[in-house]
């Protein structure tokens, strides 16, 4: 089994990181982040959407602001369909799989969240990697 627990949740609760989170929300986070770092979740998006869109699967990808995450099912409509959704094999597939590449996505989530430091590339490389597996799992 592969396990990725224990990034981010309830340690990420301590006082550095509240005193880093405020830091960072009162002086780092400015117009322009929040433009790159929507412009790249945009771009994942789109690059994961295209890979699953050209074999035909039933996934799909939604996307918040700078935050997007993939699905293996068509969009729930409600949490219900969300849970039912669920496919840990293939989760954990495309989580050990993107590690194995030097993608480390949010655990319990087929999730990205993008911030100024990422980069074109970064998005470029996920995008290789998410079709690299794509294919694996329709040869």
């Amino acid at each position: 089994a592969v396990d990725v627990s224990g990034v981010g949740g309830t340690l990420t609760g301590n006082a550095l990181a509240v005193a880093a989170m405020r830091a960072t929300l009162s002086s780092a986070l400015r117009p322009e982040d929040f433009a790159h770092s929507i412009g790249l979740a945009s771009r994942w998006a789109e690059g994961v959407r295209r890979a699953y869109e050209a074999v035909g699967l039933d996934w799909h990808v939604q996307q918040l602001g700078a935050r997007a995450e993939y699905w293996f099912s068509h969009p729930p409509r409600n949490g219900a369909d969300a849970a039912a959704a669920g496919d840990e094999e293939l989760e954990r597939f495309m989580h050990l799989w993107a590690l194995n590449r030097g993608i480390l996505l949010t655990p319990f989530h087929n999730m990205a969240l993008f911030c100024p430091a990422h980069t074109i590339s970064d998005v470029e490389h996920h995008t290789a990697v998410f079709g690299d597996a794509v294919a694996a799992l329709t040869a």
